[in-house]
């Protein structure tokens, strides 16, 4: 079960982000357009399509090369979802070299992939992915922006990048380079787990306990995104926000009832 949902916020004055969820591949993705004038909107469009067409093309020919280097220490799943972005890239410098009015477009992205009892975890830029469990919200990905950096070496505090004019600044993106880097990472993930991705539109005026003091609140599941959304547009709407919020519920134990069934029935 999942919701999502995009707006533009009070102050800009189109959408730049982008967002996909496609439950039959496992696949939720939330990307965040930048450049502006210089058409971030497209980037971030064309990078939800790339990731979700690298992946129906591999579910559908299991031999695909991968894009780029592989990680041993991840799972195949893992590793796919990188490739993925990594074409994402290559199309966003590709597009961006074909028309004056598409140079320097880029965008952060965000995205899960859900297989089995696994999450596999690919982003790049300062959108997030958070998971709500037992009552307790956890981030499980970091930004890639200069404050981000501050904070890890000690010379800024979380207050004062709040406050900083550097604090939109991202350090990576897709569209940018053709070599990027891919931060990737994998959790388990159990039935009644709650997951969101968002653009930093949510977390820039909204705190990580309001979050989930939401998210805690109501198994109303559409309801929640909007809910969350209205919170980004209280806080000021600086921003376009994204939010795709998905309930793991019972779906694992059924997965996991499913090949139980195939393995004594069969």
């Amino acid at each position: 079960m999942h919701s999502a949902k995009s707006d533009t916020g009070l102050k800009r004055p189109h959408n730049e982000d982008s967002f996909v969820v496609d439950p039959e591949l496992g696949l939720y993705v939330v990307c965040d357009g930048m450049g502006g004038s210089n058409a971030g909107e497209i980037a971030s469009a064309l990078a939800v399509e790339a990731i979700r067409t690298h992946l129906t093309e591999a579910a559908n020919n299991p031999d695909l090369p991968l894009i780029g280097p592989r990680d041993p220490t991840m799972s195949a799943a893992a590793n796919r979802l990188a490739s993925a972005i990594r074409a994402a890239n290559e199309i966003i410098l590709r597009e961006s070299w074909t028309r004056p009015d598409y140079e320097g477009m880029g965008t952060t992205v965000v995205a899960a992939r859900l297989s089995e009892e696994m999450l596999a975890i690919a982003h790049v830029g300062d959108s997030r992915l958070y998971l709500i469990r037992n009552a307790a919200i956890h981030a499980l990905t970091t930004d890639h922006s200069w404050v981000a950096e501050q904070i890890l070496k000690g010379v800024m505090t979380e207050e004062e990048a709040e406050r900083s004019p550097r604090r939109n600044i991202v350090t990576r993106a897709l569209g940018v380079d053709s070599h990027v880097e891919v931060e990737l990472t994998e959790v388990p993930v159990k039935s009644w787990d709650l997951l969101l991705l968002c653009s930093d539109g949510l977390t820039r005026g909204v705190r990580p306990n309001d979050i989930l003091h939401v998210l805690s609140g109501s198994d109303d599941i559409p309801a929640l995104s909007d809910r969350l959304i209205a919170m980004a547009n209280e806080a000021g709407g600086d921003d376009n926000t994204t939010v795709v919020v998905v309930a793991l519920r019972n779906a694992l134990h059924t997965g996991l009832w499913e090949r139980l069934k195939q393995r004594f029935v069969a």
